[in-house]
């Protein structure tokens, strides 16, 4: 593992893959940053951070004969390493709201954004894009779901510590990944995914809202809602939201 520590920088994802355009960058390369000026979520959301007071770091991974239809584990892989590591710190009510927000209730602590190098029909390496909101006390009034883990815990956690307990976890789940032990990934994913089996108040992109229950995710990774009529119906992301959050 080699980790670079970096002041302030755009994006740790963008300073990553720079990097492995010029050169060659050894697996589980981790770049952190004391300040990201220009961090992204999903689909180019903005991930706003107050400098030195949290997690933003990217990991760079060869995955090794991942097929692209099975993305989703990738995704499960990284998802649960970071709720693991947060769950060791004993935070309330923690899940992964899909496809891979870490809440505490309904307060997101974590966002993640992987993005794929593919090689034919392959996933052929990663950059693994982590955000955790850690001793940051104050949030834009914008982002009222924001939070981190000391305004819940009301104390401050050491960022070195935690930055390593989920390299720790993500290399273990990864070479879970790479044995194609998915039904492993899947059934720890499942059963921590935010509302599964909770009749829920839903809103979709048009802003319809609608009654159902979050049942699964689909082989290419979609979200499977049961609807009221017992009809299953999938979404993509961006495709539905929760009318509450």
């Amino acid at each position: 593992m080699k980790i670079i520590k970096l002041n302030a920088i755009d994006s740790t994802n963008t300073f990553l893959k720079d990097m492995l355009s010029k050169m060659p960058v050894e697996d589980f390369t981790v770049a952190v940053a004391n300040t990201q000026t220009e961090g992204r979520g999903q689909m180019d959301s903005e991930w706003v951070v107050e400098s030195g007071k949290n997690l933003t770091f990217s990991v760079f991974c060869e995955i090794f004969d991942l097929d692209i239809s099975n993305h989703k584990y990738l995704n499960y892989c990284v998802s649960i390493s970071v709720f693991k590591a947060l769950q060791e710190l004993k935070l309330p009510n923690l899940s992964v709201k899909w496809p891979n927000d870490i809440l505490s209730g309904n307060k997101k602590l974590a966002g993640i954004l992987i993005e794929n190098s593919l090689k034919g029909s392959k996933i052929n390496s990663s950059v693994i894009g982590i955000g955790i909101n850690v001793n940051q006390d104050i949030f834009l009034e914008n982002l009222p779901n924001a939070s981190s883990i000391k305004r819940i815990l009301k104390k401050e956690v050491d960022l070195d510590v935690l930055l390593e307990s989920v390299l720790i976890k993500l290399q273990l789940n990864l070479v879970v990944l790479k044995r194609k032990e998915y039904h492993l990934l899947e059934e720890v994913y499942l059963k921590v995914l935010y509302k599964k089996n909770v009749p829920t108040m839903f809103k979709n992109n048009q802003n319809i809202l609608f009654m159902g229950k979050i049942i699964g995710v689909s082989k290419n990774g979609n979200l499977q809602i049961e609807l009221e009529n017992e009809t299953i119906q999938e979404f993509g992301l961006k495709e539905v939201s929760f009318a509450n959050l």
